[in-house]
């Protein structure tokens, strides 16, 4: 697993899960993905973003909506 992909800091994003080193949240991904973007355009139209990054944050998401759990993110002060 690669959890520590995805982080929130109440400073960035007013807390919001996102990736590493990135203000890209895992919502506003999941947004582009749900109007139509692939993950290659999204990985074209944003470098910074790794293949992994953008699994990371689809897994996020299923295992937050799942209701299995929710992992623990690394939260700065």
């Amino acid at each position: 697993m690669v959890e520590h992909l995805i982080v929130s800091d109440q400073r960035i994003l007013d807390g919001k899960p996102r990736v590493r080193g990135t203000r890209l949240s895992v919502e506003f991904l999941l947004e582009l993905t749900a109007s139509g973007a692939s993950s290659e355009q999204i990985l074209a139209q944003y470098p910074q973003l790794t293949p992994e990054d953008l699994s990371a944050a689809f897994r996020y998401a299923v295992h937050v909506l799942r209701g299995d759990r929710m992992w623990d993110l690394q939260i700065s002060a």
